[in-house]
């Protein structure tokens, strides 16, 4: 039996398309709900830049901009090196709904892992999206 290839989770937000849009592609929103900090080049082909204070890091190609209602990005597998080729690409799509935003998450490109990266690979980022979420509306939150 193959094993999944993709993550997916969808949010009904209270905020606006435009203040969801700007957390997910400002270094103040990335950098605050994300990671500790981020540099962002907000094009296709750019990078967003993200640290941790673990000293852990992340970078992102950004690979489609549609704003406010569309944000894709390639960035490495989790558990593999940093140098590894493959990458799985992530989407958030925002649409406009009668209390706000509904925003959906999609992660894909694990059926590109052995057995054993994708063990890692998606265990850690179905755990990670849970946590990184839940800051997202949080942090939207505290900004209302």
């Amino acid at each position: 039996m193959p094993f999944p290839d993709r993550i997916e989770r969808t949010l009904e937000l209270t905020h606006s398309p435009e203040r969801v849009w700007a957390a997910l592609t400002t270094a103040e929103g990335l950098g605050t709900w994300f990671g500790n900090t981020a540099e962002v080049d907000l094009r296709v082909g750019g990078e967003a830049k993200l640290a941790w204070d673990s000293g852990d890091t992340a970078r992102l190609t950004i690979e489609r901009l549609e704003p406010p209602h569309v944000f894709g990005y390639t960035w490495h597998i989790y558990g593999l090196p940093e140098s590894d080729p493959r990458r799985t690409y992530v989407e958030f799509t925002l649409e406009p709904s009668t209390t706000g935003t509904t925003l959906t998450m999609v992660e894909s490109g694990f059926a590109q892992t052995t057995d054993a990266e994708h063990k890692v690979a998606w265990q850690g980022n179905q755990g990670g999206w849970t946590s990184e979420l839940g800051e997202l509306v949080a942090y939207l939150d505290d900004r209302a």
